[in-house]
């Protein structure tokens, strides 16, 4: 049977998919796991719930609050808050449990369910197992006084931003920055962090409506802050998505910085004071060579994980690592968060600029992004990509004429029937080229 929850939660077509009699049915299910785990022991239990700007979490909202609290969950309603700040906020109200509803940065009509077990931490695999299994359970109900309260928490805005506000030490007093807000979740409590830190702010894209959500805006669609901020003769842009636990960065030019390059200018400045855990940054394999190649210049290591924040997550806590993150801008600073907040890296951004009086443009040159090319080779058995000895000679051959100075990944694509061929080259003429090479073998000997 096909699993409910994906790589982030359980994520669909709001009121198709994503129902809210799902959303009652799991938040009961959880409920239940949590306690018979011993979460709950001694005390009455404790869940915070807050949403991104879509309309549809409104009624998902309520079938959530409406399953904790007939389960004897105390619900503490967070309103419209980013997920890292549903996660700081799990941790620092003692919640047992804290709840987003949001889908990121997907198109509006769709929404999700993520849960965050006590301290804001993603659920281990197993848990997650667990609540797929006892839904739709019989189950005795509380009733009296042991059904679950809900009230609502207006601060979690002020004490979220202020908690970012207290993560650099340096005021940023002379910056100008337009931050998009995607017309997301951080539409308050991003502008109103960066304005509190010292900042000149002027936001876009922050006057959601339920339904313009990452319409045309936010990190998957850089025109429009590039344009803002070339206006306003700005020192700096930032892009959030949905629910802002990315972010990608525009410099006083218009040029686009991505997560490879905001990792790299965080890694220097930790590796500098001291907080860079045994000098070694955490990013995913679909990470531009020219990044690694930066580091290893530097001095810092890299560890490479499959692409996806939460095996970033995994291997960072395994290994006490500080800093990790993906090139789409989910970028973890574990001194300060428990998932990617990317109105946490602009702030740390910004105080690497105001430190160093560097631009964002010169902190990025301190790599070099290769091109890149990707083709995603379709129809194809993905399962034999790391058995066929003609594949793997093909693409040894190309990665011995590519040598230092590129590389060559062949992928499955986790959900679909292709294979993503990823190569990195000196040019994109040269990167193209070798990429359709080795997409023509994957069509040759992996046809179905």
């Amino acid at each position: 049977m096909t699993r409910l929850f994906g790589t982030d939660g359980v994520r669909g077509l709001a009121n198709g998919h994503l129902t809210a009699e799902l959303a009652l049915d799991l938040s009961v299910a959880a409920a239940h796991v949590l306690a018979d785990r011993g979460e709950f022991a001694g005390h009455r239990p404790l869940a915070v719930v807050g949403r991104d700007t879509r309309i549809s979490g409104q009624f998902l909202e309520a079938a959530v609050v409406a399953g904790l609290a007939s389960a004897g969950v105390d619900v503490l309603l967070l309103g419209i808050l980013p997920t890292p700040g549903v996660a700081y906020l799990t941790g620092t109200l003692g919640a047992d449990l804290g709840v987003m509803l949001s889908a990121s940065h997907n198109p509006m009509p769709d929404n999700g369910i993520k849960f965050l077990a006590r301290g804001g931490v993603k659920l281990d695999d197993v848990v997650e197992i667990a609540i797929e299994r006892r839904m739709g359970e019989d189950w005795e109900r509380p009733t009296g006084g042991a059904v679950g309260t809900v009230t609502a928490y207006p601060s979690g805005i002020d004490e979220y931003a202020a908690h970012l506000v207290r993560s650099i030490e340096h005021p940023l007093a002379g910056i100008r920055v337009v931050i998009d807000c995607a017309e997301g979740a951080a539409w308050e409590a991003g502008p109103k962090a960066l304005a509190d830190a010292g900042a000149d702010v002027t936001a876009i894209h922050s006057q959601p409506d339920g339904l313009n959500i990452n319409d045309g805006c936010g990190s998957t669609h850089l025109g429009p802050l590039q344009a803002a901020v070339l206006k306003d003769g700005a020192d700096v842009g930032f892009a959030l998505d949905g629910d802002a636990d990315r972010c990608l960065a525009v410099d006083h030019e218009g040029n686009v910085v991505d997560g490879d390059q905001i990792l790299a200018i965080l890694a220097l400045s930790l590796k500098e004071s001291g907080h860079l855990a045994k000098d070694t940054v955490v990013a995913t394999v679909m990470s531009n060579l020219g990044f690694v190649q930066a580091m290893k210049a530097n001095g810092v290591g890299v560890r490479q994980t499959k692409v996806g924040d939460r095996y970033v997550l995994e291997a960072m806590k395994v290994s006490g690592y500080t800093l990790g993150g993906e090139q789409s801008g989910h970028v973890i600073l574990s001194e300060h968060a428990t998932t990617g907040d990317g109105v946490l890296t602009a702030l740390q951004v910004l105080e690497r600029m105001a430190t160093t009086g560097q631009s964002l443009q010169k902190l990025a040159s301190v790599m070099t992004r290769l091109p890149q090319v990707l083709v995603n080779v379709p129809g194809v058995d993905k399962a034999r990509t790391d058995d066929d000895a003609v594949l793997a000679a093909a693409v040894a051959e190309e990665e011995a004429e590519l040598g230092d100075s590129g590389r060559v990944l062949l992928r499955p694509s986790g959900t679909e029937p292709l294979v993503r061929v990823m190569v990195e080259a000196v040019s994109a003429d040269q990167a193209r080229a070798v990429a359709e090479r080795l997409a023509e073998v994957v069509r040759r000997q992996l046809t179905l």
